[in-house]
């Protein structure tokens, strides 16, 4: 599997990456032994980036990825994140701290390669939604410690919220890593926004950390499964999601979706989930892509999808 260049942290990872959230659900709600098969799988096929949080599944995820990957000594790319609560802001240090240390030790490891902020980032700080102040002037300084201590090698956050707060902690330089939400219903984070598009503009935000030497981790690749063309869910899978910053709900995401399966008709790609796939692999810009499983099934495919590689010039510009 092709291996892209992390930004300037020096770590080279697989194109396709190993999202073990609830929204695939595999990692929160499967058996251990799927769970094993499913990482054994992945490694087998060349993807080395692990992505996981303290808030998948309440822990679940964490555990469960540290006992498969211990399981299996694999050597691959570990990623989690972290989530500050509205108390948590009378120590931001404190509580980051204290939040890796618990991850560290339900994943049985006594590092990790990326620690991410999972937190919104907006202007006005609000319960969830984190000010982007908070976050570079008290966060990051919490995260250096961390990363002195040996405790992380690299910083990173969470590419949502509010668009303008995002290019600042891009533009700040402060951090290593970003994830982008970029897929073919939203890809303002690498172009133009399609006349009429629903949702936020990001506002080239691939292209601003690439300037600014940073890793890209695409998130929604496929729009929270809207990009199946269908609102079918996985007994594993998260029943309810979100959308994030595209439309308003996922029934009108799917809609949207199934706009593109003229292309999959004429041959472009076998199937939606690997036209969405391989449109966000296109981009230059991107480092890896964050997908999520229920089943081993789901894994295979996206593999085979990656492996074919971007779409052809012209099929992306159909999209656009």
């Amino acid at each position: 599997m092709q291996k892209r260049k992390l930004g300037r942290t020096g770590l080279e990872v697989s194109v396709l990456g190993y999202g073990a959230g609830a929204v695939g659900g595999l990692f929160t709600k499967g058996t251990a032994a799927e769970q094993e098969r499913a990482a054994a799988r992945a490694i087998e096929a060349g993807i080395n980036y692990f992505d996981t949080a303290s808030t998948y599944g309440n822990g679940e995820s964490e555990r469960n990825l540290g006992r498969a990957l211990n399981s299996l000594k694999a050597n691959v790319v570990v990623g989690t994140k972290f989530r500050l609560a509205a108390p948590h802001r009378a120590n931001v240090a404190a509580f980051v701290a204290q939040s890796l240390e618990e991850s560290l030790k339900r994943m049985g490891r006594d590092h990790v390669d990326l620690l991410q902020l999972h937190n919104p980032l907006v202007a006005t700080d609000a319960g969830d939604r984190l000010a982007i102040e908070i976050a570079l002037n008290e966060v990051v300084p919490a995260l250096e410690k961390l990363r002195k201590a040996g405790k992380t090698r690299f910083i990173g956050f969470s590419g949502v919220g509010e668009p303008p707060a995002l290019h600042q902690a891009v533009e700040s330089k402060l951090f290593d890593t970003v994830q982008v939400v970029y897929n073919a219903l939203n890809p303002s984070a690498g172009g133009p926004p399609p006349k009429g598009m629903p949702g936020l503009d990001y506002g080239r935000l691939l292209d601003k950390a690439k300037a600014a030497d940073m890793g890209t981790i695409i998130i929604r690749a496929l729009a929270g499964g809207a990009l199946s063309g269908t609102t079918d869910r996985h007994p594993l899978a998260m029943q309810d999601v979100p959308p994030i910053g595209s439309a308003l709900d996922f029934a009108t995401d799917v809609a949207r979706a199934r706009l593109l399966e003229p292309l999959v008709r004429e041959g472009a790609a076998a199937s939606l989930t690997e036209l969405g796939e391989r449109f966000v692999i296109s981009h230059p810009a991107v480092s890896t892509m964050l997908i999520g499983y229920s089943t081993l099934g789901h894994l295979d495919e996206a593999i085979a999808a990656v492996n074919k590689g971007p779409l052809p010039e012209a099929v992306l510009k159909r999209i656009a």
